[in-house]
């Protein structure tokens, strides 16, 4: 059977390019341009790259860049988007977990919960890490964000993301929050690019830096930076407090 991700992002495209996090996409952009000097000679891996919005405008600032994803449905809309925007983005259809890249790349990105967190157990989870960490060449960066652990231990998950719900887009209810696992698990009702309502039981991974720092560490990343991440606002000003639903981290590869 397959998994509440993988039924979300069957048919979930033209919705997707919808939800208010998709926003940010040239703030962030321009961060990741700043973080690797404006080196368009820079090769660009870009995990869980969806409607391919971080890969193609990438590419249209000149960068060469790969984009993988698990849904064939989202890289259609990724290739289509590449092709209206006039460039060329190579997108492979990948399972995060067993990335086939080997110190190919000058950055890896992961950015909006692409693959990381959403996996069922911790050892998948910690699997894209190590494929990240593979596939980038010594003194390659990789930048990511993820759910921040120290917001749900200070707020309720569930206000905050009925705060962001505006109509048409995903509603989310039934929240759990587990303190052994650091699990959230919650209802998902969306309507699908047919106009279908689907409903989804969903859990996902919240991290504490110092557990993320530990496992970049043991990757072989140092030093290890972490932020506050900000929707289109990425910035290293950006110091992590618990007011943060997501942290932005940046690691360089040894």
């Amino acid at each position: 059977m397959n998994q509440w991700y993988e039924r979300l992002f069957a048919n979930y495209a033209e919705t997707y390019e919808n939800e208010v996090f998709t926003r940010g996409t040239l703030g962030e952009c321009d961060f990741i341009e700043q973080e690797i000097g404006f080196n368009r000679q820079a090769r660009i891996l870009d995990i869980g790259c969806g409607t391919g919005r971080h890969s193609v405008e990438l590419a249209k600032r000149g960068y060469n860049v790969v984009g993988i994803d698990l849904s064939e449905s989202m890289l259609k809309r990724a290739r289509q988007n590449a092709s209206g925007a006039g460039v060329e983005v190579d997108f492979h259809c990948q399972d995060a977990r067993n990335l086939s890249f080997d110190r190919e790349f000058d950055l890896v990105i992961m950015l909006c919960e692409g693959g990381f967190p959403l996996m069922e157990t911790d050892e998948m989870n910690f699997a894209i890490l190590e494929g990240a960490s593979r596939a980038l060449k010594a003194g390659g960066k990789f930048i990511f964000t993820t759910l921040n652990g120290l917001f749900p231990l200070f707020h309720s998950v569930k206000d905050f993301l009925d705060q962001a719900v505006q109509e048409g887009q995903a509603a989310y209810r039934n929240h759990n929050f587990d303190l052994m696992t650091f699990r959230e698990y919650n209802q998902t009702s969306l309507t699908d690019d047919d106009g279908n309502t689907i409903d989804l039981a969903c859990n996902e991974r919240y991290y504490v830096p110092s557990e993320i720092t530990w496992l970049l560490k043991s990757l072989g990343f140092g030093p290890i930076d972490i932020f506050g991440a900000r929707l289109g606002e990425f910035s290293r000003s950006h110091t992590l407090t618990t007011e943060d639903f997501e942290m932005l981290f940046i690691g360089m590869k040894q």
